[in-house]
């Protein structure tokens, strides 16, 4: 560790200042601490353009071949300073700076670990084709191509460094950028997250918009983040000083609906989320054994709901927001005891459609380092060595070029 810092600290953070040309970027503003700009040999080709979207890839010339092959060799090795010295010759490679970027960041070097990321981002800006635009959501980016693959990376951990330090908006902007660019796979699972940066940044209506949009094709309802979230969105709207009363009360009662129906649909969210709020339940609700052994769920469905549990706790943890949770919880058991139909309905429900998770979401799992839900992934993921650079590859990868034989 101490050999990296002291290396790392050297090289990223060269002593005179140079003054140099920039051109104008959208997602990072170079800094003057930052090596001189070379193309390190990235491009962005205009595949097809087709029901008013464009489909675009990231290709690597020859010579940044050889970089990433260098940087295979780097990783196997197992010592961070071959990726400190690859990245002091090719200061703009982008998956050095990727895992080295998780270097510093284990290593609680957020500053670094964040410039890493930036510059990553920069190197794809500038290799960004004319008529490629970020904000006007029809451009898409294959994750099945490998070198498309780092730049919803950067983004994904850029993301979570804005909101971390309490930039929630920018942080959404960011999660939408990443959906759009494949939002039929969703590669990252962009839709497990973007109901919590929603909340974070207050934007009720925004995400009470997207469900409406998305639901039809996408039932965003079956998954317990969106159950969950759009119910609290609706009961923070029916708080807001500025609503008439008539329109409160209406938004009330269907917060009150939708938070019954999430309960119903997911019970073992419950005695989790209120263990993370350190709220003890009352006897009536522990005592019930629909919150308890009848809540049991498949492997697939417990590792959403830990997912999301672990994410929004703290969102779930103000006081008027508890207080409304008790009173639903409350019905709900009034519900479960007079025997409404639904519960059996969302039993038989959660029986057949949880199965087996996806892909997509187990790497969003493990991208979200939330430790209730790391512990839940199955062997198969948890068995098998992970690249912070390419977590989880897609099985069905489209390869443009392979690593030679050694």
């Amino acid at each position: 560790g101490v050999i990296v810092r002291t290396s790392l600290h050297s090289f990223l953070r060269p002593r005179q200042r140079q003054r140099q040309f920039h051109r104008s970027t959208w997602m990072t503003i170079p800094k003057n601490t930052w090596p001189r700009f070379s193309r390190p040999g990235i491009s962005m080709t205009l595949l097809e353009s087709r029901d008013g979207l464009q489909y675009f890839t990231f290709e690597h010339s020859r010579d940044y071949q050889q970089i990433q092959f260098k940087f295979l060799d780097s990783v196997e090795s197992m010592d961070p300073n071959n990726i400190v010295a690859l990245l002091q010759m090719n200061p703009y490679h982008i998956d050095s700076l990727l895992q080295l970027s998780d270097v510093c960041r284990i290593q609680e070097d957020q500053e670094m670990a964040r410039d890493l990321i930036e510059r990553a981002l920069y190197s794809f800006e500038c290799a960004f084709h004319p008529v490629c635009s970020l904000t006007s959501g029809t451009s898409r980016l294959d994750y099945l191509r490998p070198e498309n693959r780092a730049f919803y990376l950067a983004g994904y951990k850029h993301m979570m460094f804005l909101e971390r330090r309490g930039c929630p908006r920018t942080a959404l902007e960011y999660c939408r950028l990443i959906l759009s660019l494949d939002p039929d796979s969703d590669p990252l699972c962009m839709l497990l997250l973007i109901d919590f940066l929603s909340l974070r940044s207050r934007e009720y209506n925004f995400l009470l918009r997207l469900y409406q949009d998305w639901e039809v094709h996408r039932n965003l309802s079956q998954l317990p983040n969106f159950a969950f979230s759009v119910a609290l969105s609706h009961f923070h709207l029916s708080q807001e000083d500025q609503t008439e009363s008539k329109e409160r009360e209406r938004l009330k009662h269907k917060a009150d609906l939708l938070l019954q129906d999430a309960l119903i649909m997911f019970p073992g969210v419950l005695m989790p989320l209120l263990d993370l709020c350190t709220v003890q339940p009352d006897a009536a609700v522990s005592s019930h054994d629909f919150f308890g052994p009848r809540s049991q769920q498949t492997p697939a469905l417990a590792e959403l709901v830990s997912l999301y549990v672990g994410r929004t706790h703290t969102l779930w943890r103000e006081g008027g927001v508890l207080l409304w949770l008790e009173e639903c919880v409350r019905e709900v058991l009034r519900r479960v005891d007079a025997k409404d139909p639904l519960v059996e309905d969302c039993q038989n429900k959660r029986k057949q459609r949880y199965q087996s998770a996806p892909l997509n979401i187990h790497r969003h799992v493990i991208l979200s380092e939330i430790k209730e839900a790391t512990s839940t992934l199955p062997l198969e993921v948890t068995t098998q060595s992970v690249m912070g650079f390419d977590p989880l590859p897609p099985l069905d990868s489209v390869v443009s070029y392979t690593r030679p034989e050694r």
